[in-house]
């Protein structure tokens, strides 16, 4: 089974926050496990925001980038193309989404219609939940 992180989910694994857990228990037993390129950036400025409200410090700061960055190559990384773009215009326009939540979305869905596989969806916002649900994606639920 595959599952899809968004961003929200993909820094719980990194970040002790409630759902932690959850994620990397779902994590060990799915295969692969795959988000779009863009958390990549993403994460990065979650764990940055961190440091700026004092939630974590410099070291453990690196440590999760580290962390992070080592394990980076072992997801399915989903890239953009033309079709990807249009598909996260529309999810942002049908749904009212924020940019990367679209993106987040597009990926999700296209890998689910290539795969052989069954997809989970994990994402810890709401309304992109709402949407993956519309899009008949199943929600990792925690």
């Amino acid at each position: 089974m595959i599952l899809y992180l968004d961003t929200s989910a993909l820094v719980k694994a990194y970040v002790r926050e409630k759902s932690s857990k959850e994620i990397i228990l779902a994590m060990q037993n799915c295969d692969p496990v795959a988000t779009h390129l863009i958390a990549f950036v993403e994460a990065h400025a979650a764990f940055s925001r961190l440091i700026r409200e004092k939630k974590i410090n410099q070291k453990e700061h690196e440590s999760i980038k580290s962390a992070f960055i080592n394990d980076w190559e072992n997801y399915m990384q989903i890239e953009n193309n033309k079709q990807l773009l249009e598909q996260a215009a529309d999810f942002s326009d049908a749904f009212s989404l924020r940019a990367y939540d679209s993106m987040h979305l597009a990926a999700a869905t296209l890998l689910f219609r290539q795969s052989k596989q069954p997809l989970l969806f994990a994402c810890f916002d709401q309304h992109l939940n709402k949407a993956a649900k519309i899009l008949g994606l199943d929600l990792l639920v925690i």
